[in-house]
């Protein structure tokens, strides 16, 4: 049976939020980030396992999270790396080539079990499922000499998590040595030959990084009516 794996990184320290605790750790609604994040996937799968990447100094502060929601048996805890790319290779090297693995930004804790199961689904049939929206703002490129020019915003993608693909597929991906241009999965997986395909994301996928997304994510939360 091919197993569920979800990797989610929680390696940073979250500075644009203006305080010392990083963000995954601010609380929502009286919990903290990072218990909507993992809630979400143990809904939508309930023989899911998590490998939660945290930074060295807050894996106590995980482990309790973790104890409180009664999932200690199905989380593992590791440390991040020096970068994204390092942070979710620690989480690869345990992997099997016989699964299913989500690889999502801690912080993304208002992920719906509906989109984490439509990601697992069309992994299942296409290797991948990376989730993505339209662009909604006007989009201009710079050029080398601060020229800009106006572009077809219908062609551009906004890219999201949970990047989602066979366990094989990421296994051979992270044994390339690490290059600047992967800033996410998709371009690792991408880069070492495999084509990725991408699934339709959903507009309230938001990554808290400012002070304004919690209050944006509370509404959407009162509107779920999840408290």
């Amino acid at each position: 049976m091919t197993k569920k794996i979800a990797i989610i990184t929680a390696g940073g320290s979250g500075t644009r939020m203006g305080g010392a605790m990083p963000k995954q750790f601010l609380l929502l609604k009286d919990k903290p980030i990072l218990w909507y994040t993992i809630n979400a996937f143990f809904d939508a799968f309930d023989d899911i396992s998590i490998i939660l990447v945290l930074p060295s100094d807050f894996i106590r502060q995980g482990e309790i999270l973790v104890s409180e929601m009664g999932k200690e048996d199905s989380v593992t805890i590791i440390e991040g790396g020096a970068t994204r790319f390092h942070s979710v290779k620690n989480g690869v090297n345990l992997l099997n080539k016989d699964s299913i693995v989500f690889v999502h930004d801690g912080v993304r804790c208002l992920i719906t079990p509906a989109l984490i199961r439509a990601c697992y689904e069309q992994t299942v049939l296409m290797g991948s499922a990376i989730p993505a929206v339209s662009a909604i703002d006007s989009i201009r490129i710079l050029d080398d000499h601060s020229n800009h020019t106006a572009i077809n915003r219908s062609r551009i993608k906004i890219i999201q998590t949970p990047q989602t693909f066979k366990g094989e597929l990421l296994i051979k991906s992270f044994n390339m040595p690490y290059q600047e241009i992967f800033t996410d999965e998709a371009t690792v997986v991408e880069y070492s030959g495999e084509k990725i395909y991408l699934i339709e994301g959903d507009y309230d996928n938001l990554k808290i990084t400012r002070p304004v997304d919690l209050i944006l994510a509370e509404s959407i939360l009162q509107k779920r009516k999840i408290y």
